[in-house]
Parts: C-alpha cells; structure tokens; sequence
C-alpha cells in the first residue's frame, strides 16, 4: 500500500469543505424544524424552566399565551423578543 503524504494545504481544504458542509446541514435543520407555536413543556426545555415559573410567566402578563382546550401554546416569536428583551451584555 502506497504512502500518501498530506500537507498543511490538504488540511486547510479540508477544513473549509467541512465547515461549509456543517454550516449547510445546521441552516437545513433551523429553516425546517422551526415552528411557529410551541407546548409548554417545549417552552420549559427551552427555557429551562419550571412549571411553576412558566406559570408565573404567563400570570403576570410576561409571556402572552393561547389556550385552546386545555393546552397552552406560545408563539415562537414573543419567546425569542423575551429572550432578546432580557439579554444582558457582558461586563468587561
């Protein structure tokens, strides 16, 4: 079996090709696993939170919601500004 010898410039294509096919394969499942209403216990995951907390999220008026038999449904959207509305910068 013939030896093959890789140089820096192998490796530096290879990386590039790599990147863009991870890049490629992350925006294929954003754009495709993105939904517009999500359950509570998504929202919890999500957020890490608690029940009780989501509970208290909703009560207060700081995460609007819709309920539809039973079940609570939150838009994708008004959990993304919540999350940008309380985004705290980093202290340097």
């Amino acid at each position: 079996m013939p030896t093959q010898i890789i140089t820096t410039d192998d490796l530096q294509e290879f990386k590039i090709e790599l990147l863009d096919e991870i890049r490629a394969i992350v925006s294929e499942h954003k754009t495709t696993t993105q939904k517009q209403w999500l359950k509570s216990v998504e929202v919890r995951k999500l957020l890490n939170i608690s029940p009780g907390t989501l509970q208290t999220l909703r009560i207060n008026g700081t995460l609007p919601h819709t309920k539809i038999g039973g079940t609570n449904y939150y838009n994708a959207s008004d959990i993304e500004a919540l999350l940008s509305q309380n985004n705290k910068k980093k202290k340097i």
